[in-house]
């Protein structure tokens, strides 16, 4: 028999429950805070947009969280997701490198954003909420929520962001065929989007601004959120631990893990059952296991180019205040067709790793990406979504380090969706009209002159 290409687990062995890292968190957790008082924002703060239940998830210290049989009732539609072994790709390198990627493209979204839109929609349902609004960049995550919401009975108002709403254009019809309604970003139904025409390509903070003034507004609304903050890269967490029994079929250990990070929900997702591993082996942090590399475009490199201060999480100031890396919330990314990673902040509990020399991060410019992507595609045939490119880019050049090094390197990487709805990217690669653009130290001084007054300096 040849050696296998799929690892594959039955619906039993989906997890029971989801890991939260927040505790193990190195020094003491900075809290989000209240922008008018300055003090931490507590569920007086969040019950306007979000559930109890949420709420309680988001800010519990309890190490792990069990998932309802409810929402591990919906997970089997599509989980657990299969690991593969990029031995086409490999061969193609002439690498000494083992890879190894989770494909979450399998899911009726065509993404790991489910993962978290279905215990959303189900805990505001449970809540009694009527309706839920939210933003989407690329379309994968308003694409989820609705899918989730269509499941529990539940209205779906999605603001996406209006460069993405441009380039795919089946993204939408894929949320109206889930009986979500979906707007142009900014647009002429909120003041946030209102405030915002001059700025036509649109940014995940005006979005945000849009939807969640919209949930403000209404009772029996609520709101949802794809990334960010901890209850929603708690939920992906189903993907690192899925990905630890199946490293253990494959009789491998990895040695670099790597993630396309945006708001940080897929980086988390797969990452952090791997961290809290390698944290708890021999002290904390241990010198020993894998290395943890999140990967961003060079036009909005937040990570690796930010500044780590509180800011709001949109564009009008709606949300309490966060610490994390930024470049400014009033920053409007150029249209690069990873609108998924078109964020200005990131997850606070992804920057504290950052922070604290846990995890590294690395920027990619469009054009290196798509031709990982395309050598990819070509070798194991799946066309990725460009926000997992980046991973792919930084895979291969791990790969090829250790060609050159000559030593075994294994590399696991998140393959987060699939790229059936970007074909417009590719066509722009392949046609060579592809720009590479980058931030800039002007757009850096922008971002640090805008930090919100009063705000306390945390780096």
């Amino acid at each position: 028999m040849a050696e296998p290409t799929k690892f594959l687990l039955s619906e039993d062995a989906i997890p029971t429950h989801w890991v939260n890292l927040l505790p193990d968190l190195p020094g003491e957790p900075l809290p989000p805070l209240n922008p008018q008082t300055m003090a931490p924002a507590g569920p007086p703060d969040l019950t306007p947009i979000f559930p109890m239940e949420l709420i309680g998830q988001e800010v519990s210290g309890e190490p792990e969280i069990e998932i309802p049989d409810a929402v591990r009732e919906v997970y089997r539609l599509w989980r657990p997701t299969p690991l593969f072994r990029a031995r086409r790709l490999e061969r193609a390198l002439g690498t000494t490198a083992h890879i190894y990627y989770k494909y979450e493209g399998v899911s009726p979204a065509g993404s790991h954003k489910p993962n978290t839109a279905v215990p959303q929609a189900y805990a505001n349902a449970h809540a009694g909420v009527k309706k839920l609004t939210t933003e989407t960049g690329a379309g994968q995550w308003g694409s989820a929520l609705a899918f989730a919401c269509s499941l529990f009975d539940l209205g779906c108002e999605v603001f996406m962001v209006g460069s993405s709403y441009d380039q795919k254009p089946y993204r939408r019809s894929m949320m109206q065929t889930w009986g979500a309604s979906v707007h142009r970003s900014p647009s002429t139904q909120t003041a946030s989007g209102r405030a915002n025409d001059g700025s036509p390509t649109g940014s995940l903070g005006i979005a945000i601004s849009e939807a969640v003034e919209v949930a403000a507004q209404n009772e029996d609304c609520n709101y949802a959120l794809g990334s960010v903050l901890n209850h929603v890269l708690l939920h992906q967490t189903i993907i690192g631990q899925e990905t630890i029994a199946q490293m253990q079929m494959a009789g491998e250990e990895p040695d670099v893990i790597i993630g396309c990070v945006g708001g940080g929900s897929n980086f988390g997702g797969l990452t952090f059952p791997w961290l809290r591993r390698k944290l708890h082996s021999s002290g904390n942090p241990s010198p020993r296991g894998p290395r943890f590399l999140a990967v961003e475009p060079a036009a909005c490199p937040t990570l690796t180019k930010g500044v780590y201060a509180y800011d709001f999480g949109d564009t009008a100031g709606l949300t309490p205040l966060m610490p994390m890396y930024t470049l400014g919330h009033g920053f409007v990314p150029p249209p690069v067709h990873a609108g998924g990673l078109r964020y200005h902040g990131d997850a606070p509990m992804v920057c504290a790793l950052l922070k604290a020399g846990l995890i590294e991060a690395r920027a990619y410019r469009q054009n290196e990406t798509f031709a990982a992507a395309l050598q990819f595609a070509r070798s194991e045939g799946i066309i990725p979504a460009p926000e997992p490119a980046h991973a792919i880019r930084a895979a291969i050049d791990e790969a090829l380090a250790a060609r050159e090094a000559g030593e075994e390197r294994v590399i696991l990487f998140g393959l987060c969706g699939h790229g059936n709805f970007d074909m417009a990217a590719y066509d722009a690669y392949l046609a060579g009209t592809l720009e590479d653009l980058e931030f800039s130290q002007d757009d850096m001084d922008a971002a640090v002159a805008a930090l919100p007054e009063g705000a306390p300096v945390v780096a």
